[in-house]
């Protein structure tokens, strides 16, 4: 993208803040794994290296083995507009389950859902065999997959897991606003 997509702004908001507003709202402690801290300085959050550099399934690991908590909820910083009651709706799904993922048409939501600590033993195994794959290791654990159906009725717009990987996916996101 040439620049930093969590700080990317959406309605004068960067991207970041809007996903660390919404996690305040809802979790008492928010951990943020990554490099590069000093991006973060200003937020008061806790902040951990990954311990498997370069993917997000190393970030999901890594944020699960300093989790205080059994479960973790995991968001990517480049979604601009998290969904709150979505989020809770995920969060109510947990019972019985070692994660929670969305499953819309465009296929799994590894970085908008819940995990418990039981996920990290098959986590650490692909990553040490290399793969890093975010959902490779779903067969292996009891993930209770959160239909399209379901998710439409609290993404009415459909814009929950919106991301932005591209100069396009930006012009996008803000034409859709201004539009």
């Amino acid at each position: 993208m040439g620049q930093d997509k969590a700080f990317l702004k959406v309605n004068g908001v960067a991207i970041f803040e809007r996903i660390v507003e919404l996690f305040r709202e809802s979790f008492p402690r928010i951990l943020l794994v990554g490099d590069r801290e000093e991006r973060f300085a200003g937020y008061n959050l806790a902040i951990v290296p990954d311990i498997y550099p370069g993917s997000a399934l190393g970030g999901v690991y890594t944020g699960l083995c300093q989790a205080e908590t059994d479960y973790v909820f995991v968001s990517s910083c480049d979604l601009p507009f998290p969904n709150r009651e979505l989020l809770r709706y995920l969060c109510t799904l947990r019972n019985g389950y070692d994660a929670v993922v969305p499953l819309t048409e465009h296929g799994y939501e590894p970085l908008f859902a819940l995990y418990a600590k039981s996920c990290l033993e098959p986590i650490r195994e692909l990553l040490e065999s290399g793969n890093y794959c975010a959902f490779a290791y779903y067969p292996q654990v009891n993930a209770r997959y959160v239909t399209a159906e379901e998710l439409a009725r609290f993404d009415r717009d459909g814009r929950a897991f919106m991301n932005v990987n591209t100069p396009e996916d930006f012009a996008k996101i803000t034409g859709e606003i201004s539009g």
